[in-house]
């Protein structure tokens, strides 16, 4: 892109954040951004034990669904169709389906789906960043300061909360925040800001070579090894980085990467709580797994309508449960794909693929070749965790992660090209 049509600096992060931060975050939009953006990110979504932020986070989605009339103003944003087709089909097709092979109501179907709300926030947020009109400065700091607080409140439970606070055991369905098991003490903390910080820091010594970014991205991942614990987020984050390390890395540090990334993965994947992966004991929860997958193939069977559509689920508000349907403990969420496949069909997991997949290219095509910013990759690179980890943590769980992502790039999409309608004005 030629310079005299570059966009201004206070749009290209690593530009700003060289300037005067006075001059570039603005206290009004800061504040609005903070105080939204952790029901947006779905930080209380599953935390029953803070009963009003859980509640408030879970009715959000329609909340804050009146933002998105700002849209009406801007008919031609880029993926909504998508969206809007996407999230209409994953709500009414498998609440259909339920009706024959569950003999449940239609209305009460539709109450399994409340998972797939969030999905709105791609209308909402979006609505929220048109309405604010933050720079991408403002955006990006938003977020790093949303994950420092994350690492802060991670590191402030660990220290002071009791022993006796850690529950062994619980019931189905029911996770509490502080748990213990066979991977120790473990805090089930959301890393939606401090995954997407890892990501940026990494970037970030990699275009500068600065060793403070690299600290940085490691101390957030040792936080999330030793205190999260979750299986799923450590494999993410390891994938992700290799290839973000290959992509960005020169010859010879790719050689270099060839020879020592191996040995490192397997090296970290032999002890602790992480080798537990591969391990077929009872108390790994494998045979559960097993039983579950068998039950819901042999539900499936030959039948190829119900492979390609689905069969639905059982809402949480019925009476009757998939658990009892069974005779066995059944949770889709424990056979991730097949799961997906089994509610909403092999045509649901493609669009479940290319929700993500579409954003990755939209960074690729039409932002990456005009802002080249760290935090504009770092997000492209949480897309492609959420692709890495959906064989241990199904895309049906935080479906607002994806949407508020896609909501930025098409923010500064229409930035762009407003700002390209300004140039040529004034030729």
């Amino acid at each position: 892109m030629p310079e005299d049509s570059a966009p201004t600096a206070d749009w290209d992060d690593a530009a700003s954040e060289a300037q005067d931060p006075a001059e570039t975050l603005r206290p009004g939009v800061m504040a609005a951004l903070l105080l939204v953006l952790p029901m947006y990110g779905q930080i209380f979504y599953y935390m029953k034990g803070l009963l009003p932020l859980w509640a408030l986070s879970k009715a959000f989605p329609l909340l804050s669904l009146p933002m998105a009339g700002i849209l009406l103003r801007h008919p031609s944003m880029p993926m909504y169709r998508q969206v809007i087709l996407t999230f209409c089909w994953l709500m009414l097709a498998p609440s259909i389906l339920a009706i024959h092979y569950f003999h449940q109501d239609f209305f009460v179907g539709l109450g399994a789906q409340v998972k797939l709300l969030p999905m709105l926030y791609y209308f909402s947020f979006l609505g929220l960043l048109l309405y604010l009109q933050p720079n991408l400065h403002e955006i990006a700091s938003a977020f790093i300061i949303s994950a420092l607080a994350t690492y802060a409140v991670l590191l402030v439970l660990w220290a002071l909360v009791p022993e006796s606070a850690y529950v062994g055991s619980y019931s189905s369905g029911q996770t509490p925040m502080f748990t213990s098991d066979n991977r120790g003490h473990r805090i089930h903390m959301p890393m939606y800001f401090g995954i997407i910080a890892i990501f940026y820091f990494f970037r970030r010594f990699q275009r500068s070579g600065h060793v403070g970014w690299l600290l940085g991205a490691i101390a957030g991942f040792v936080m999330t090894l030793g205190l999260v614990k979750t299986r799923a987020m450590v494999v993410g984050i390891v994938g992700v980085v290799i290839v973000r390390g290959f992509l960005g890395a020169s010859k010879a540090q790719r050689f270099l990467l060839a020879l020592t990334a191996p040995a490192a993965v397997i090296g970290m994947f032999s002890f602790g709580y992480l080798k537990s992966m591969f391990s077929t004991e009872a108390g790994s929860g494998l045979d559960v797994r097993w039983k579950t997958l068998a039950r819901a193939t042999s539900f499936l069977g030959t039948d190829s309508v119900r492979w390609i559509f689905g069969v639905g689920t059982i809402s949480p508000t019925n009476t009757d449960s998939l658990f009892s349907y069974f005779d066995h403990f059944f949770f889709l969420g424990d056979i991730t794909w097949l799961g997906v496949v089994f509610e909403f069909g092999i045509v649901g997991a493609i669009l479940f693929v290319l929700y993500d997949l579409r954003g990755m290219l939209f960074y690729q095509t039409e932002l990456k070749t005009r802002l080249d910013s760290d935090f504009l990759g770092s997000l492209a690179d949480y897309l492609f965790y959420v692709l890495v980890i959906s064989q241990l943590y199904p895309p049906t769980l935080t479906p607002g992660e994806t949407a508020v992502i896609l909501a930025i790039f098409t923010y500064v999409w229409q930035w762009l090209k407003q700002y390209d309608a300004e140039q040529a004005s004034a030729l």
